[in-house]
């Protein structure tokens, strides 16, 4: 293959490697956000388990504080009992102290019932607690393979930009400017291969006589319908 045409598809091949790495590298705060989202899912989840957690405790407190408050009422009212001067008093007095014992007895009722239901909360806002931390430790282990990966590729950036800088020198301005036009024109890709009267770059025909003045590989021929710069790959050939 004519030196031209061979520096320009060398050119191609390593600007697609640098398009490639400098896109993985501009998509990593998109992979980090979309790998946080179980994270903050999970975090989102922990706090409203919480929150039913924070509640509970605090409806056991309060009943506690009921039972606390009634005892109490109860212990005063069976020491005013020798205070009692007729029957009817006494009897009253005695219906006063059921209705208060009731009251206790649901109390106490309802603390057993906050206690179990604080008991599954608990178990379910461990659950939780533990869910965060694997959700942190995988996004942790990808944040740690995305820093050794973008320090390999910016390796390969410095790596590939060096050679491109030498493949230029090795081009005409104004051939390399028509180059750069078509690459920006082209979605990245201004040198392509014709195959099989094909341009591999749109997939639309080549006229027979063009293509084999294109086989030849020693003047820069476009498509005629992409103008992507063609070049041909014989068997002998390998610039993949």
């Amino acid at each position: 293959m004519k030196d031209l045409i061979k520096n320009l598809v060398e050119l191609q091949k390593t600007d697609s490697h640098i398009l490639e790495k400098s896109l993985f590298i501009e998509k990593i705060p998109l992979r980090i956000f979309e790998v946080d989202e179980p994270l903050k899912h999970a975090k989102a989840e922990l706090e409203t388990a919480k929150q039913k957690t924070d509640a509970l405790l605090k409806k056991k407190r309060d009943k506690e504080l009921l039972l606390e408050d009634a005892g109490e009422k109860i212990r005063k009212m069976k020491t005013r009992i020798s205070d009692l001067k007729t029957n009817k008093e006494y009897q009253a007095h005695l219906k006063e102290m059921e209705t208060f014992e009731t009251e206790i007895s649901a109390i106490e009722e309802g603390i057993l019932t906050a206690m179990e239901e604080l008991d599954a909360a608990t178990k379910l806002l461990k659950g939780k607690e533990e869910n965060v931390d694997r959700e942190a430790e995988k996004l942790n282990s990808f944040r740690k393979e995305l820093e050794e990966e973008t320090r390999r590729y910016e390796m390969e950036l410095s790596v590939l930009k060096e050679a491109r800088a030498k493949l230029i020198k090795t081009i005409e301005p104004d051939i390399y400017d028509k180059y750069m036009m078509l690459l920006k024109t082209g979605s990245g890709v201004a040198v392509t291969q014709a195959k099989g009267e094909l341009c591999t770059g749109c997939n639309m025909n080549i006229p027979p006589q063009l293509f084999v003045e294109i086989t030849k590989n020693d003047e820069i021929i476009q498509c005629p319908q992409c103008l992507r710069i063609l070049f041909y790959q014989g068997a002998d050939e390998n610039h993949s």
